[in-house]
């Protein structure tokens, strides 16, 4: 069968490389920069607000300590307490900033996708096959759009945070930063074990991934034709394999993780050890205060969990990361060059000269066809399964190029043609329709989105569509497709040829 010998010739879409997905991030940056920057000080505020809780407590710890009385501790507790009040409130402006900044970003990836996706000439999507398009616009959108609204916030935070309270611990005193920095040979040694494993482990999550929705899609696409040739057993067997290899390499990528927040607890462990020890020595010489040990502590214990939490929030960058490469990989995909002169088709006649066609290197599944269909003429191809029906109206339209022989459209060779030419001439609908969410009349004006009701009812008309329309419970503004009102097979194929 033609979709078999497809599958199995599969050459998926491109992935970007990392310089290429880091330059199309950058572009996107570029193009909001004004939020970028706003974002940027509303997040930098907060961190340095949130500096202010430890050092006060230390003074507080000091005051304490030489018999102050209350009075001397209210304007340190009334600036703690303001600070909090400002860290809380900057956290959510900043949250919000960034979400808007990520979700943009990602509407506008989404776009060039999408219209990029509908460029790509149909023969190069087959090749791929639907999982691997179908994995890319929707399961690593979601990668990404799960990263963006709740980790792209608390990453951007984090870093900050953590980069401002190392400072706050140098100005404190630098023996006790000193002191503090003997976890980073630790954690700088767990994080390079972690980055040079994770990425290949979360690309190759992803492409299996990928793999196994391409084998559910086709299972479940061809259901009818494995059962008639008693393919059901090896079908279930392939899925099972695919989603047992997707299984084990996410059951693989969490023991992974646990091993990295392992390493990451003991390199912890070091830091506040040595802080406490430099501490009570420096104490027990004078040369700092009971409080700026305090506060440098507590400078270090509150970078455990922005720390830890930027470190998990790398392994979920680098998940983000494999989904966006697959997404600029699809992006980067040349459109088809267009010839300069804009050639048209003298009339609708269709002829086919001597045409022959393989998929890749194989055999010939088309040999030698000659057909001429004369403008208004109507022709039925007829033939058992897997004959090369669908193979010859994709060679009409354009999708498969012929090995050898001519298609001419209106006497002009098909490969001279433009493919917007193409599109407008020769148009493919076949069995496996699709009904858009939204309602009846915004469906059909895909197609022409100026026509008017009045067209819309001609175009139902003229296929035959008319009848079951007038019955609909709210007419052409009837809410069809996914949650709307069911269309049977018959009334979806209708309302695709009605689009043309």
């Amino acid at each position: 069968m033609d979709r078999d010998r497809v599958s199995a010739t599969r050459v998926p879409l491109p992935v970007a490389d990392a310089r290429r997905t880091r330059a199309a991030v950058g572009d996107l940056l570029r193009e909001h920069r004004l939020l970028v920057v706003g974002t940027g000080l509303v997040l930098l505020g907060r961190a340095a607000a949130g500096l202010v809780g430890p050092a006060v407590l230390g003074r507080i710890v000091d005051l304490v300590l030489t018999g102050a009385g209350a009075g001397a501790i209210t304007g340190p507790f009334l600036l703690l307490l303001a600070a909090a009040v400002a860290e809380g409130g900057l956290a959510l402006v900043g949250g919000l900033l960034v979400a808007r900044l990520g979700e943009t970003m990602l509407a506008r990836l989404r776009e060039r996708v999408v219209d990029r996706t509908l460029r790509l000439p149909q023969a190069r999507v087959e090749r791929a096959g639907s999982g691997d398009l179908l994995s890319r616009v929707s399961g690593d959108v979601a990668v990404i759009a799960t990263t963006i609204r709740s980790a792209l916030p608390a990453l951007v935070g984090s870093a900050l945070t953590v980069g401002l309270t190392l400072a706050g611990l140098l100005v404190l005193d630098w023996r006790l930063a000193l002191a503090g920095l003997l976890a980073a040979p630790f954690q700088l040694h767990t994080l390079r074990w972690y980055l040079r494993r994770s990425s290949p482990l979360y690309s190759q999550e992803r492409t299996t991934s990928a793999e196994r929705t391409h084998q559910v899609f086709d299972a479940v696409d061809g259901a009818r034709t494995a059962r008639a040739f008693g393919l059901t057993r090896r079908q279930t067997e392939l899925v099972r394999n695919r989603s047992l290899a997707a299984a084990g390499l996410a059951i693989q990528t969490n023991v992974f993780r646990t091993r990295f927040f392992g390493r990451l607890n003991g390199a912890e462990f070091v830091g506040l050890a040595a802080i406490l020890a430099v501490g009570f020595f420096l104490v027990r010489e004078g040369e700092v205060s009971v409080g700026a040990v305090t506060a440098a502590a507590l400078y270090f214990i509150r970078l455990f969990d922005p720390f830890n939490l930027l470190l998990y929030l790398v392994d979920e960058a680098q998940r983000a990361g494999a989904a966006l490469a697959r997404l600029v990989g699809v992006v980067d995909v040349p459109a088809t060059a267009e010839h300069a002169q804009a050639l048209r088709p003298a009339d609708s006649s269709v002829r086919l000269s001597g045409v022959s066609f393989a998929y890749d290197q194989g055999p010939d599944v088309v040999h030698d066809v000659d057909l001429w269909i004369a403008p208004g003429e109507r022709v039925a191809l007829v033939g058992r399964s897997g004959a090369g029906k669908t193979t010859v109206a994709g060679l009409i339209a354009g999708i498969h190029p012929a090995r050898t022989g001519t298609v001419e459209l209106g006497g002009v060779a098909l490969a001279a043609l433009p493919s917007a030419v193409r599109r407008r001439t020769v148009a493919v609908v076949s069995q496996e329709v699709h009904v858009f969410v939204g309602s009846l009349a915004a469906d059909l004006r895909l197609a022409r989105p100026e026509a008017t009701d009045d067209e819309l009812r001609q175009a139902l008309q003229t296929v035959g569509a008319s009848p079951w329309v007038q019955r609909l419970p709210a007419g052409l503004a009837t809410i069809v497709g996914s949650g709307g009102h069911r269309l049977d097979a018959t009334q979806a194929q209708q309302v695709a040829l009605a689009r043309l």
